[in-house]
């Protein structure tokens, strides 16, 4: 189940060079992150975590941290470790619930509210409803056959969202689904041939503490891809950057005014190349920007120059052409005519030749 492109990609020298840690782990020539933190002792049992105070779970936690980054250098160089009981990803597990309830604080809205209680601004409660999971074959190169699994919910609100039915509309009609099962359908995936194991939406973020439980009961060795607008706080962000082998966020915006209107967050720039730039240094990066039409001044050049300045020899991207109104915009056009219509082949020319101007790597991928 491979296209021909999935293959080939990796006879590039830069795709291996940018993409080394997820192919090594894909290849189970070295050990995926989550399996590292399970190695690390906390000190505690499980039960013993869940009766700390927030505070001193976070004090242990950034304790922890520094001797996963020892281990982690030791992986890179072909060390393997076991599982031990009370570890670092049990602590981790115990700390990302404690951001869902009482006050959730996952995501940059940070609405604040109970989720065990009512629905939160990302459309769920504190449950995680998967809409489907399968192999998926039309993810980038490197990545297919990926084993795709779609939450429900989203901290954004994108008036042309594409799967608004899971993102917003229905986010509520999946299959509830808890930690263990979350593993065996991890697995499962694995064994039919999943190069990695895809957290997507939706978005991955309101459903992260069942993400993060599930690895505790995950028994294969799998890369995890965090598929994701990258809107998190960073909170969350301290607990994933630890089990997360290759991330693929979004890059819509530049333009602070733009992400308010069509995608209604704030502060969209700093958090999301806050959250980028962390991400990588935890592992690999794709990052996907979304041409919009009549968006190349205000987001996509000033985007491509970003990446350009702080990230050009570590990632990868993917130029994405594939916008078309859909949603409220596909309803209402009037109301957003700016983005009524899909991307000129000029608009993408453009895009991609500054790209090249620039110095990004960004075929392999596009």
């Amino acid at each position: 189940m491979l296209r021909p492109d999935a293959i080939s990609v990796w006879k590039d020298p830069e795709v291996n060079r940018r993409l080394k840690w997820y192919k090594s782990v894909m290849l189970n020539k070295r050990q995926a992150k989550f399996l590292i933190a399970r190695s690390i002792p906390s000190g505690y049992t499980f039960k013993e975590l869940t009766k700390l105070t927030e505070e001193e779970l976070w004090r242990l936690h950034s304790s922890l941290k520094k001797e996963f980054s020892y281990k982690w250098e030791e992986a890179r160089k072909g060390e393997w470790f076991k599982t031990v009981e009370g570890n670092f990803l049990d602590l981790k597990a115990v700390l990302v619930r404690k951001l869902v309830s009482p006050k959730c604080r996952l995501c940059e809205r940070r609405c604040n509210v109970d989720r065990s209680k009512r629905i939160g601004a990302c459309f769920v409660d504190d449950k995680v409803y998967v809409h489907s999971a399968f192999l998926h074959l039309g993810e980038e190169a490197p990545l297919v056959p990926s084993g795709t699994i779609f939450y429900g919910g989203c901290p954004f609100k994108c008036v042309f969202c594409q799967n608004w039915d899971v993102s917003q509309a229905n986010a509520r009609n999946g299959q509830i689904t808890y930690a263990k099962e979350l593993a065996r359908i991890q697995e499962g995936l694995r064994l039919e041939g999943a190069r990695n194991v895809n957290h997507v939406g939706g978005d991955p973020i309101p459903s992260a503490h069942e993400i993060v439980s599930s690895m505790r009961f995950l028994n294969v060795n799998v890369p995890q891809l965090w598929n994701s607008n990258m809107y998190m706080t960073s909170e969350l962000m301290d607990i994933i950057e630890d089990l997360i082998d290759i991330w693929l966020p979004d890059f819509k915006y530049w333009n602070d005014n733009c992400a308010l209107r069509l995608s209604g967050v704030k502060n969209y720039r700093e958090v999301v190349t806050r959250n980028i730039e962390r991400a990588s240094k935890s592992g690999d990066v794709i990052i996907r920007h979304l041409i919009l039409p009549n968006h190349l001044e205000c987001d996509t050049f000033p985007i491509l120059e970003w990446i350009a300045k702080n990230l050009k020899d570590k990632v990868l991207v993917n130029i994405m052409d594939q916008y078309r109104p859909e949603y409220l915009v596909l309803r209402y056009p009037e109301r957003w005519p700016d983005i009524a219509r899909t991307p000129t082949l000029e608009e993408v020319r453009a895009a991609r030749e500054y790209a090249s101007e620039l110095g990004i790597v960004w075929e392999p991928v596009s």
